[in-house]
Order: structure tokens, then sequence, then C-alpha cells
């Protein structure tokens, strides 16, 4: 799939503080590197449970952990038919990982870069002499006769690192045979070499407060032209009731901090549409708490599952979840509380092309008594999350828990990656909802398969109304 240029690519590398930086410069002087990171480039911390993951992913395959202990590391997104997420490390790209919804399983590929911070046990070759430069300077593939050896564990279609006599990675490729096949080989193709964007890794111990410090001067920046923006429309509508629309993600709770430093405390506005995470609520319960907030709910519950009845799940090419369990009942709030209101949202271009296309101040066709902003449109979700560490603010547990989006628990939009997490991670609300899946199948003679394989996300010949997110 084609990258996505969404805006400009900003993620920066301070190779002093081994930490990732949103400026040229680092706030302790020094010059920062560019990370040559796919678009859109909207890369996020990894949690201690994401690291553990891609650990276990490439220990199983390679026989040891890719990303050292106190080590800083990014996830960014990148288009595939499902997931796929580069490994930042050490300001380069480590490596990848890939999910394959059918069998369930994540792939590692790796980066030559990656021996900068780890040693393969397995599923590598080595090279003679005479093969480095041809596979090292121009890509060539290993053949038969400039193979030394071959890890026994190596089978068609893996990974693997291809190193020299003295254990030196000069590439990364695909094996096309079995260990026990080219052993045997007097020529022919063994491994299908990788050509990959060139990536600096420079190892170094670093804590995501390291990061905060790194990012001081920037975030002091982003956040004054943030809340600069919030006084400048708020004063341009003074008629309007100010709110922040609050959904329990890590957007819109920086957009909370940055309205209430802007204009003062305003209500929180939640859309609950009854189908999100209990640690969702329990985080926009907190949030109130903490910041000392009104808030305000408009309930969907009742018009999602009857539309559920009507038309069948949402997809994702068929949102009308959006519309009818949160747009239409917060227009309705609104009328009755304020008749309009100015509400501050936590949208930003990063997000999708959709976003990325949209003003900063606006008014949803399906919304019409609210006049909506965007104080962090421009924002990564690096800045979110560092504002967030700087600032202690109560962000929602789930992204600890692989979500790197805070949503309806069976949110169509979801890939299979995370929807197979959930599955596993929360039984008790996915048995309910495969039960409503189920009943809606039988009733209308659809393959299990629609269930399965997550067909039920997707409706044919049906565009989706880009205007219904909120």
């Amino acid at each position: 799939m084609p990258p996505s240029y969404l805006g400009k690519i900003l993620l920066r590398w301070c190779d002093h503080c081994h930490a990732p930086v949103l400026a040229e410069k680092c706030s302790c002087g020094a010059e920062t590197r560019s990370v040559p990171v796919t678009p859109p480039g909207d890369a996020r911390p990894a949690f201690p449970a994401d690291v553990a993951l891609i650990n276990r992913i490439y220990t199983d395959h390679f026989g040891a952990p890719l990303i050292p202990a106190d080590h800083l590391a990014l996830l960014n997104k990148v288009p595939d038919k499902d997931r796929m997420e580069e490994i930042i490390v050490g300001g380069g790209i480590a490596g990848i990982v890939r999910y394959f919804p059918e069998q369930r399983r994540w792939e590692p590929v790796p980066r030559p870069e990656a021996c900068h911070l780890f040693t393969p046990k397995k599923r590598f070759i080595v090279v003679d002499d005479g093969a480095v430069p041809f596979i090292r300077d121009q890509g060539m593939s290993v053949l038969a006769p400039g193979l030394v050896s071959i890890h026994e564990d190596v089978r068609a279609g893996d990974e693997v690192f291809i190193l020299t006599k003295d254990g030196t990675c000069i590439a990364v490729g695909r094996a096309k045979v079995d260990a026990a096949t080219a052993e045997g080989m007097e020529k022919g193709q063994i491994v299908r070499t990788r050509r990959n964007v060139a990536s600096t890794i420079v190892p170094g111990a670093a804590s995501w407060d390291d990061a905060v410090q790194a990012n001081a001067d920037a975030l002091r920046k982003t956040e004054a032209s943030a809340i600069l923006f919030v006084q400048e429309v708020a004063g341009r509508n003074r008629d309007l009731v100010a709110n922040v629309s609050y959904s329990g993600g890590k957007d819109s709770l920086a957009t909370l901090l940055v309205v209430t430093k802007a204009i003062g405390k305003v209500p929180m506005l939640f859309a609950d549409t009854g189908l999100e995470f209990p640690e969702t609520y329990a985080n926009i319960d907190e949030a109130a708490r903490k910041y000392g907030l009104d808030l305000i709910r408009s309930d969907g519950t009742t018009t999602f599952w009857e539309t559920f009845d009507r038309q069948g799940p949402p997809a994702v090419n068929a949102r009308w979840c959006c519309k009818v369990c949160k747009l239409t009942p917060v227009g309705n709030l609104i009328q009755a509380n304020w008749g309009q209101c100015l509400s501050f949202i936590g949208q930003r271009r990063y997000e999708s092309a959709a976003r990325a296309q949209s003003e900063r101040v606006w008014r949803n066709k399906n919304v019409r008594a609210q006049l909506s902003a965007a104080p962090i449109h421009n924002w990564t979700a690096l800045h979110v999350w560092l504002y967030l560490f700087q600032e202690k603010a109560p962000h929602n547990v789930l992204y600890e828990r692989h979500l790197d989006r805070i949503g309806c628990f069976m949110c169509p939009s979801s890939d299979m990656a995370l929807i197979h997490m959930i599955e596993d991670d929360f039984p008790e609300l996915w048995k309910g909802w495969l039960t409503k899946l189920e009943g809606y199948r039988v009733a209308h003679g659809l393959p299990l398969e629609w269930i399965t394989e997550g067909r039920w996300r997707l409706v044919e010949g049906t565009a989706d109304d880009e205007d219904s997110h909120y």
C-alpha cells in the first residue's frame, strides 16, 4: 500500500540524550537528526507491554530480544492489509512487526541495523568473503556458491539475517529454501535480499522523563501556540458556551489540558455509546475529578441496538454508529442545555486523510448547533504523549495494553490484530458482541466466515460518510 503524507514528518533524534525530539535542536543544545520513518510518521511510545510483545516475537524467531532494557522505543504504524509497525530504537528503524489475521500470528521483518541492538541466535546464514560486496553493496541475492553455513531452523519463507564469517550483518532477506535443502545445493538462490532505506542506530539508555526534558523547548512552543488558538477562537465566539469533547483518549485529554490553561474550567462533554471499555469510563470519571470539571453525558445506547437490528453491525465503510450513537445524541443534548455551543475537540491531521484536509474550526453537517475547534490539529502522537507525560496527566490505561486508539470496544475501524487482542483480553465484552453477530448472521443466512474472518466489518458497495466522525 502507498505511503500517506498527512503533514510534515517531524520525528528527529538526539544521540546525546538518546531520545526522540520534535525539533531540529534538542533542549540539551545538541543538533538532532531526522528519523526516516514511513509516512504519515505518527509514531507513538512503545509501552512496556508493546516492548514485551516485540521482544517475544523476535525471540521466538531469532532467539534473542530486539529492544534492550532501558532503551526508548517508538512504534510507527504504516499502511498494510492489517497491522504493520516500524520499530524505532536508537534513532533508527530496527525492524518491523506484521500481523497475519488468517493465521493469528506476528512476523518479524528485521533491518540490518538491528544488529547494533542484538545478536541473532538462529535463522541466520553466513556467506563467503567473496560474496560480501555483491550482497552488501549491490543488493544481490545469496546464491549457493557463496554460502558458508545456514542455521538449522531456517525454513523457506523465513526472514533471515545475512552475516559475514566474523559475525557482521551485511543484509537481511527472505529464505527461498529450507536449511536442509540449502546445504545440498550447488547452484541456485538461497536468500532473496531486501533493500531498505538506510537507517542509523545509536544505542543508549534513556527514560521518558529524559525525553520530556529533551523536548522542553518544543513542547513549550507547541503548547503556547495551541493556547493562543483556543483564546482566539473563544474570544471570537463569546456568545457560545465552551466545552471540551472528551472521549477518554489521549488526544481529548491533551485538548482538555490546553483548553483549561487557556480559558479556565469548562464542562466535559462525553458521548456515551454504551459500548466503551470499563477502563474508558473510569478514565473519564478520573479526569473530571482530577481537574474539577462538570461532566455532561449523552446516551446513544438504545439507538445503537435499534439500528443494529435494522441494518446489521456498523462497518468500516458504513459507520452509521458515529451518527446514531454520538452525533445525534450530542446534538440533542446541546440544544437542550445551551441551544448552541463551542466544543474543543482532540482532532489531529495525522489521524486520517479526511482530518488532514479538515479546517481547524468547522461545523459538522450533522450537528449544526455545535461549532467545533481543534487546538492540537497539527500535533503528532508523540507531541501528545510527551505533553501528557510532562503534565503527569491521567491517561487511559488501555494504551498500555496495545490499544493505539480509544473508542468503542468493537469498533469496525480496528484492524484484526487489535480485534483478536480484544477477544483474548476482554472475553466477556467480546462474548456479548459475538452473540449479537451470531443472531444477525443466522437471521440473514450469512456464512460463518462473516464472523470468523471479520467480514462484518465491511459492507459491499457502500461509501463511508467522512463527516460522521466525532
